[in-house]
C-alpha cells in the first residue's frame, strides 16, 4: 500500500470515528432522552431550550464530518462545541469519572482541530466535482 493510500484511509476512518460519537450522542437526545438531557443542562445552568441547537449540531456536524463536506468549519464547530462541554459539565475534578470525561473531550477536540487543519482527505464529499457533458 502506497502512503497516500494509507493517507486516506485514515482519513476516511478517522472522520468517521469522530463522526460516530457526535451523531450516536445527537440522536440519543431525541425522544426518551430527551427530558433527561434538558434537565442536566439546565442543573448547569444553561437554558434547555438550547437542546434542538446542541442535536442539530452534533448530527448534521458529524454528517458533515463523515462525509467530508465543509470539514474545516465543521471540525472547528465541533472542537469549540467540545471544549465548552468539558469546561461546563465535566470540570469536577474531584470525581475520577468526571475528570476522564474532560481528558476525553479534550482529546476530541484535538481530533477535530487536527482535522480542520488538514481537510477531509481526497475520499470526500466535494461539489465542485461534477461529470462534464462530452
Amino acid at each position: 500500500m502506497n502512503a497516500k493510500s494509507l493517507s486516506n484511509i485514515s482519513m476516511l476512518s478517522a472522520r468517521a470515528m469522530l463522526a460516530a460519537v457526535f451523531i450516536i450522542a445527537g440522536f440519543s437526545k431525541i425522544g426518551a432522552g430527551y427530558a433527561g438531557t434538558q434537565a442536566y443542562m439546565e442543573s448547569a445552568g444553561l437554558p434547555g431550550l438550547l437542546l434542538p441547537a446542541v442535536i442539530a449540531l452534533e448530527i448534521l456536524g458529524g454528517i458533515a464530518i463523515l462525509i467530508g463536506f465543509q470539514t474545516r468549519i465543521a471540525a472547528l464547530l465541533l472542537a469549540g462545541f467540545t471544549l465548552l462541554a468539558a469546561v461546563l459539565f465535566h470540570s469536577d475534578f474531584n470525581q475520577q469519572m468526571q475528570m476522564i470525561l474532560f481528558m476525553k473531550n479534550i482529546g476530541l477536540s484535538g481530533g477535530f482541530l487536527v482535522l480542520a487543519a488538514q481537510g477531509p482527505g481526497d475520499w470526500a464529499f466535494n461539489p465542485q466535482l461534477r461529470l462534464q457533458a462530452v
